[in-house]
């Protein structure tokens, strides 16, 4: 299986960025996680939009992960 290099956008006491990052390990990611609130940049980019997952430098959920959606994406379909 290969790598994909995941990067999960959250913010201390976002249940749905716990709930991503629940999903992405099960489906074999290691998402790497990033705080906004540490970037001035990241919060204006992000603000009320985490989580967002990007994977192998492309932006591909904001909010809830869709399993189906990343399933696909992971089998290369």
């Amino acid at each position: 299986m290969p790598t994909h290099e995941t990067i999960l956008y959250t913010r201390q006491g976002c249940h749905l960025c716990d709930e991503a990052h629940d999903v992405l390990v099960k489906h074999g990611l290691q998402p790497q996680p990033v705080d906004i609130d540490a970037d001035p940049e990241l919060v204006a980019k992000y603000t009320t939009c985490v989580p967002v997952v990007v994977i192998d430098g492309h932006e591909r959920f904001r909010g809830r992960v869709n399993e189906v959606l990343l399933r696909r994406l992971l089998s290369g379909r």
